[in-house]
């Protein structure tokens, strides 16, 4: 299958032009997947520590918004996560959108930072801390958003799921590219599935900005297929999910706990 990763400026929904940009791409691509940043049609609100709820309440709006566009990709499948309020709380839920079944909520961020430029369990809750697989268009894939890839066990329970694809949309500093990066090869090894990650660029606070860097990586050795850039902000690749079958045969992944 050809899939779709993407770094964004986190104002990108501010005009179409990005959107316009994204729609020729895929056009052009012949994309099956589209992964989105974390919380992506919203500015990055948690970059301050003044919780506001009226601001939580217009991204979820804005959200509401643009998931009712996204019928106008030219792709079967959108990946993101995207802020709600549920019974009260507030929560940072990912989802998959298909044109044929629409929106479907997956899994609620668990593990939340709280830190200058990400102060995330300031301003939502952590959800129940499920990480299930969801079987959709014959994949099986799952969630770890941004801070959730650093917590190897949910990969490696991901593994034993036998999962093909995992996401990490995300929202993450220039000053620690490398390591992101780093975190998403040894999630690809240890989960034996293809990892794909999403994030924004430009500005965040006064004194970072957002790192890029969204990837493609395999899951045998954790190779990095593709990155983007600034100059190459969207990046289509084909993957072959055999390979995330046959990884699981092999080492580290076969050996039992």
């Amino acid at each position: 299958m050809r899939v779709t990763i993407c770094e964004l400026p986190n104002n990108w929904t501010d005009t179409d032009s990005y959107w316009n940009q994204l729609v020729r791409h895929l056009e052009r691509e012949k994309s099956d997947l589209l992964l989105l940043p974390e919380m992506p049609f919203f500015e990055w609100i948690t970059r301050s520590n003044a919780v506001d709820p009226g601001i939580w309440k217009l991204a979820v709006k804005a959200h509401d918004k643009w998931i009712g566009r996204l019928n106008e990709l030219p792709v079967e499948m959108t990946i993101a996560s995207r802020p709600v309020i549920e019974n009260g709380r507030y929560l940072n839920r990912g989802f998959i959108f298909t044109r044929k079944k629409g929106y479907t909520p997956v899994h609620d961020k668990y593990y939340l930072p709280d830190e200058a430029g990400y102060h995330e369990a300031s301003w939502y809750e952590r959800g129940e801390g499920l990480f299930d697989v969801i079987h959709i268009n014959g994949i099986n894939m799952g969630f770890l958003i941004c801070t959730e890839i650093w917590f190897m066990d949910q990969a490696r329970a991901y593994l034993k799921q036998d999962i093909d694809i995992l996401v990490c949309p995300r929202a993450t500093p220039e000053t620690k590219v490398d390591i992101w990066v780093t975190g998403g090869k040894a999630a690809a090894i240890v989960s034996g599935a293809f990892c794909l990650s999403s994030n924004y660029n430009g500005p965040n606070t006064d004194k970072e900005n957002f790192g890029g860097t969204g990837w493609i990586i395999e899951p045998e050795r954790g190779d990095v297929l593709g990155t983007t850039s600034l100059s190459q902000e969207f990046l289509t690749l084909d993957i072959h999910i055999n390979d995330a079958k046959n990884a699981k045969m092999t080492y580290p992944r076969y050996v039992k706990e």
